[in-house]
């Protein structure tokens, strides 16, 4: 009987290593879900200070991108959102050419404007910070991103839509966006709303 104990508990010593490996290796297996970026639903604007007193807002109405999740997995994510520059509006006529022509965005020569993101880290429930990288006017720089899901990304199945607002802080001199230094402000606060949908 006591041979039998002892080979008992030996058995059970032999399966923790592949008890404890488990959980990891179903999360491994976890599916991971795509979205694409529903075009008539989802907006970016960029903000920056004006004369010290007052802000100017651009918005790009046209981008896509996609995103992909898995619930078991969320410090990885598959972020990538192509805005169009082109596209860019503004409050008046003057702010729209100079946005759009050389000083700053260049839309002739660097018609979108991309962030990618690759890492995840969960905030909260519905709230994340999202590492990635910005890339304009043919300069990449790093970016982290903080977002907003409208439910837990930890809930996604697949089958329902995605929304999310996500919002960053760049420096616009550091892709090239040097002028009217005196009466612009440096610091750019883009702000991403996004709906996206399984596909």
């Amino acid at each position: 009987m006591a041979g039998d104990e002892r080979r008992a508990r030996l058995r059970l010593l032999m399966c923790l290593p592949l008890a404890a490996l488990a959980p990891l290796l179903l999360g491994a297996a976890q599916p991971s879900y795509r979205y694409q970026i529903d075009t008539t639903r989802s907006m970016v604007s960029a903000q920056v200070g004006f004369m010290g007193i007052a802000s100017k807002t651009a918005r790009f109405p046209q981008m896509n991108g996609r995103i992909a999740l898995s619930p078991e997995q969320l410090d990885t994510i598959g972020l990538d959102v192509e805005i169009d520059a082109r596209r860019l509006t503004a409050g008046d006529q003057v702010t729209l050419n100079r946005l759009r022509g050389k000083d700053f965005f260049d839309v002739e020569r660097y018609p979108t404007v991309r962030f990618a993101g690759q890492r995840m880290q969960m905030t909260g429930p519905t709230t994340a910070t999202v590492a990635g990288e910005v890339t304009a006017r043919g300069v990449t720089r790093p970016a982290v991103l903080a977002v907003t899901f409208r439910d837990p990304p930890a809930r996604v199945t697949g089958r329902d839509p995605v929304e999310l607002s996500a919002r960053t802080v760049i420096d616009r001199r550091e892709f090239g966006m040097t002028a009217y230094s005196a009466i612009v402000g440096k610091k750019v606060t883009i702000t991403i709303q996004a709906r996206m949908t399984p596909g």
